[in-house]
């Protein structure tokens, strides 16, 4: 019976998440049997420091992009948005499923939408993107740092005695977890908050060009988010890549076409450059590299430097 091991972190995001493509691998291939293996990453064992400051290429993916090289694991299941935008030497994202919802949540009991906070509210975040974002909006607020997996930044909104008055996530994974009839959850529109390049996707990262397992991929692959999640990457990447810098962008693919809006901000908010353009989806590397150009001809680099 032929075998593929899949490569998930231990949260319980990542493990639901893997195990979204173990079924969809087991339907698509009668008599594959598909285990996962459970890998620490550097950014789950340090739960303590803030992201930026340990942050870097491949916080939450060296190590099981060592296992796939050593073929300890046949394919490692991402969030998009954590995967750097180059492909690591002998890998390669093999396959994109269809994207879940790509919005950020503001979390609040007191307030369903940006612009309803109290005057001075302390959000929490450990993303620079969200918060330049909502500082653009809010100058007035005050971030604090939250780190954890999604049920515990949830408690730690609820417990006073972590000073919250709201925190931010990704809709995606509140999705996944169950959690999408939460009462106090309320999508940010994107035009206050871009998400992140590839935000709501998944990434399946396989060897390059591995005859052994390559054939299996191909049923997960959904074509208009490859393209979409192409282009925002592309975005990122011509703006320098890194998943911890303040860029945001959002592709949408209908009737053959590709639309792109992108963001780039200072950390505190105060300068914010927007971009947007349009094209056919086959040029959608294209796009993101333009749009990036265009935001660099606008000062971008000197933001994120």
């Amino acid at each position: 019976m032929p075998k593929l091991i899949i490569g998930s972190r231990r949260s319980q995001l990542a493990q639901t998440q893997s195990n979204l493509v173990r079924r969809q691998l087991l339907a698509a291939w009668s008599g594959l049997q598909v285990d996962i293996e459970l890998i620490d990453t550097r950014g789950d064992l340090n739960r303590i420091d803030p992201l930026p400051q340990i942050g870097g290429k491949g916080l939450f993916t060296l190590e099981l992009e060592e296992a796939l090289r050593e073929r300890r694991i046949d394919l490692a299941v991402h969030s998009l948005k954590d995967l750097p935008v180059e492909d690591s030497p002998g890998l390669t994202v093999v396959a994109v499923p269809e994207r879940a919802p790509t919005s950020d949540l503001l979390v609040c009991r007191t307030a369903d939408r940006v612009e309803a906070l109290p005057p001075g509210a302390v959000v929490g975040t450990s993303s620079l993107r969200r918060a330049a974002q909502l500082l653009a909006l809010r100058p007035d607020l005050k971030i604090k740092d939250i780190r954890g997996n999604v049920d515990t930044r949830l408690r730690k909104l609820d417990d006073p005695a972590q000073g919250y008055d709201a925190i931010l996530l990704a809709q995606a994974g509140l999705t996944r977890l169950g959690h999408a009839d939460l009462t106090h959850i309320h999508p940010i529109p994107a035009q206050v908050m871009l998400p992140a390049p590839g935000q709501g996707a998944l990434g399946v990262q396989g060897r390059a060009n591995d005859p052994d397992t390559g054939p299996y991929f191909a049923p997960l692959e959904h074509a208009p988010t490859r393209a979409a999640v192409t282009a925002e990457r592309a975005f990122l990447a011509g703006l320098g890549g890194g998943c911890s810098i303040p860029v945001g962008a959002l592709a949408t693919v209908e009737a053959g076409q590709l639309s792109l809006r992108g963001v780039v901000a200072s950390p505190d908010g105060r300068r914010v450059i927007r971009v947007a353009g349009s094209g056919a989806v086959s040029a959608a590397q294209e796009i993101g590299y333009q749009l990036a150009n265009e935001a660099i001809s606008q000062g971008a680099q000197a933001l994120l430097s």
